[in-house]
């Protein structure tokens, strides 16, 4: 980290440098710019060659994009994605060059035609200090004004088109950027600075920690471990982390794993690693992935450090079931409930079905058929699970092991899912196997136990996919 701080302070000082050979006080004109004087700073900053002013600029043009409102910030990046296309006759010319020449050089050239300027445009804003977490933050702007001009009546398709491919450009050069090479694994314990700490408090998706006390439950104990990657660019701030319980067996329901009194479960009598939360903290990073590699490393530390673990599971949500089976209720032809199934789940419209014995039994024993159903045969429209969780999982090569029945009884737990939560396992002898058979053929690696819940009297499967929940 010290060799970090070095090259930012040495960066620092070039860009403070730098500012003084941005010549006419231009970098004055920066720091009062609006969205189209900026860009045209942008494409200033593409155009130059000298490394020191070019930092410096680079600052300036993140610094006055920072303090732009929303709004602005959207239409700059409207106009970035409008402006710094490639330059098509030179694409039209490497093309024509490498048909009649078709060797690596004229393709290279080919290529480097192809590339959009937006792409140039961002490695040279990440030249700046602190360049890489402005560009993830400024990607984060960029979802919003795609899904702003989706949400318009009369979209404009090629305004559309163009975000989209910006957001390509940003995917691209974070893909690299944040490649697992450049990831460090870090253990979050209660002696971890209160700064990450409180990122930690912040950035939980899936089971929220209730603050400070819920935090140290979960992180102090001995049988309690939490895991995150960091990347030197961003050094305090967590990529993503995953929390995990040591136990004595898989575990079927998240309340007891959160509870605030519980015992302590021996280290040596611990067999099975539960992930029962996995976070990501940077909205900007959507589609890279850090969540394989965080898994199978913790997976590896844990049975380094604690020789008794033989079984590592997770307890995860399913957070598109309860649209899905609400989706087949009301089918008139449903896929993956019998007739019997729809009646006797008409019970979970009654607010008290989960406290009532006699209500709760009936709808167990339509649901996890049913949740066998949207496991097994439910299918997006490129042949994959409805879950996204699932896909998550099961393309890292872990089994579809059990499914918990009420596993999770929050508000939260039963409106996304009903209460179903589910095991996944990593098997670290077949992952490879699952993982290959999942990507290939598209094959859920599920247990006998979950597989004998599928319903035999279904009608055969559409031939047309599911549409995605």
């Amino acid at each position: 980290m010290a060799a970090i701080s070095f090259f930012g302070d040495l960066l620092q000082t070039i860009s403070d440098r730098g500012r003084d050979l941005i010549s006419f006080g231009r970098g004055d004109i920066a720091a009062r710019a609006n969205p189209s004087e900026l860009v045209r700073f942008c494409d200033d900053l593409i155009s130059r060659r000298g490394e020191a002013s070019g930092v410096a600029l680079a600052r300036l043009i993140l610094d006055r994009y920072a303090s732009f409102p929303k709004s602005e910030r959207l239409a700059f990046l409207r106009l970035i994605a409008q402006e710094f296309d490639a330059d098509h006759d030179a694409v039209e010319a490497a093309i024509a060059a490498y048909r009649s020449d078709p060797t690596r050089a004229r393709l290279g050239r080919l290529h480097g035609a192809a590339e959009p300027r937006s792409q140039e445009l961002i490695r040279r804003l990440n030249l700046a200090r602190d360049g890489t977490l402005a560009l993830v933050r400024m990607r984060e702007d960029l979802f919003d004004l795609r899904n702003v001009l989706r949400a318009e009546e009369d979209a404009d398709s090629d305004l559309i088109d163009a975000v989209d491919s910006l957001d390509g450009d940003f995917e691209h050069l974070f893909a690299s950027w944040f490649n697992r090479g450049f990831l460090v694994l870090r253990h979050i314990d209660w002696t971890t600075p209160a700064h990450i700490l409180e990122k930690i408090i912040r950035y939980e998706a899936v089971h929220e920690i209730q603050g400070w006390d819920d935090l140290r439950r979960r992180i102090e104990p001995t049988d309690r471990r939490c895991f995150a990657f960091f990347h030197p660019a961003l050094a305090d701030e967590p990529l993503i982390f995953v929390e995990v319980a040591l136990t004595g067996a898989i575990a079927p329901a998240i309340t007891p794993i959160l509870a605030h009194e519980r015992e302590l479960q021996s280290l040596r009598a611990a067999t099975t690693a539960v992930f029962y939360s996995i976070s990501n903290c940077q909205k900007g990073l959507a589609g890279v992935t850090f969540g394989n590699f965080l898994i199978k490393q913790v997976v590896e530390d844990l049975a380094r450090e604690i020789s008794s673990l033989k079984t590592f599971v997770t307890l995860s949500p399913v957070p598109g079931f309860a649209r899905w089976l609400d989706r087949e209720r009301r089918a008139d032809a449903p896929q993956g409930l019998t007739r019997e199934d729809v009646e006797a789940l008409r019970l979970i419209d009654e607010g008290d079905w989960p406290h009532d014995k006699a209500k709760c039994e009936a709808v167990r024993k339509a649901l996890l058929p049913a949740a066998a159903a949207y496991f097994l045969r439910a299918k997006n429209e490129r042949g994959r699970p409805l879950d996204p969780v699932a896909r998550f999982h099961l393309g890292n090569g872990a089994r579809l092991e059990r499914l918990n029945f009420l596993g999770d009884t929050s508000p939260k737990g039963l409106k996304q899912s009903y209460g179903l939560m589910v095991n996944y396992l990593y098997d670290l002898s077949a992952i490879e196997k699952n993982h290959e058979t999942y990507a290939n053929l598209g094959t859920v690696a599920a247990s006998g136990t979950v597989s004998r819940e599928l319903r035999a009297n279904l009608p055969p499967p559409r031939a047309v996919v599911l549409a995605e929940a």
